[in-house]
C-alpha cells in the first residue's frame, strides 16, 4: 500500500479490492453498518497514512482496542478476518482458553 502526495492530486492509498482511495472515499463518519470492505477501507486509510490512527478513532467513535483488532483480522484472515461472525468466533476461543478449571462442569456419580 502506498501513498501520493502531490500538488495537483488528493493523498489516496491503495483500498483492499485494489482501487485508490482518497478521504472522501472512506465510509462516512456516521457509518452504522460496519460491513467488511468499509473496515477494511479505514484500515488501508490508518496504514497508508492517509488518516492517523487518532483520526480514525475520532472520526468513527472506535477504540484503539477496536481498530487495532481490525487491522489484525485483515492482516490474519483479509476481508474474510471482518466478518462480524468471523470476530465473535475468535473471542469465544479466546474466552474459552482463558477459563480456569474451576468454571469446568462438576462430575456426578450416580448410585
Amino acid at each position: 500500500m502506498g501513498h501520493i502526495f502531490n500538488d495537483n492530486v488528493e493523498a489516496t492509498v491503495m483500498g483492499p479490492n485494489g482501487k485508490w482511495l482518497t478521504l472522501d472515499d472512506l465510509p462516512a463518519p456516521d457509518t452504522k453498518r460496519w460491513v467488511p470492505r468499509r473496515k477494511a477501507e479505514v484500515v488501508a486509510a490508518v496504514r497508508g497514512g492517509l488518516l492517523s490512527l487518532e483520526d480514525a478513532c475520532t472520526r468513527y467513535a472506535l477504540t484503539v482496542e477496536e481498530f487495532l483488532g481490525w487491522q489484525r483480522n485483515v492482516e490474519r484472515y483479509g476481508l474474510a478476518g471482518l466478518r462480524a461472525t468471523h470476530q465473535q468466533t475468535e473471542h469465544r476461543s479466546d474466552d474459552h482458553r482463558g477459563r480456569s478449571s474451576r468454571h469446568e462442569p462438576e462430575h456426578r456419580h450416580h448410585a
